[in-house]
């Protein structure tokens, strides 16, 4: 007799893998209300008796002129040359006092960036770049 050749089964039995998986949900199940949470302790912020230093403001004119903004005085114009010893002189109270810098959006870079380098090399900590946000 000839035998009927084997047809290749071309199915995958999930039943096993149905089981397996329902063994592990149980597990999980027993075994999440056994852990303990972790506790964390997060830091507590108090609140600050000092009041955030008003920063100095240095403006750079598109005709080359260097003011200056502190304390709320008005616009005081002072020349490049002295602007190191006059931030200096302003923190002596505060030496994290920031300085920021306001530009003429038509000033070349590299304006900005000397004056930069003069705030850095008189030791100015916290320089930053002030702008002004688009009208919509």
């Amino acid at each position: 007799m000839l035998r009927k050749p084997r047809r290749l089964m071309n199915q995958i039995n999930v039943v096993p893998y149905i089981d397996v998986m329902l063994v592990l949900l149980i597990i999980f199940m027993v075994t999440a209300p056994m852990i303990n949470p972790g506790q964390i302790d997060l830091p507590s912020v108090g609140q600050s008796m000092a009041t955030p230093a008003t920063p100095i403001q240095v403006n750079l004119h598109l005709n080359g002129d260097v003011s200056l903004i502190y304390d709320g005085s008005g616009e005081v114009t002072i020349a490049r040359g002295d602007l190191a010893a006059k931030i200096t002189d302003l923190q002596k109270t505060n030496a994290n006092r920031p300085v920021v810098i306001a530009a003429d959006k038509n000033i070349r870079y590299q304006e900005v960036l000397k004056v930069m380098d003069i705030l850095k090399q008189a030791q100015v900590k916290h320089i930053g770049l002030l702008a002004t946000p688009k009208a919509l």
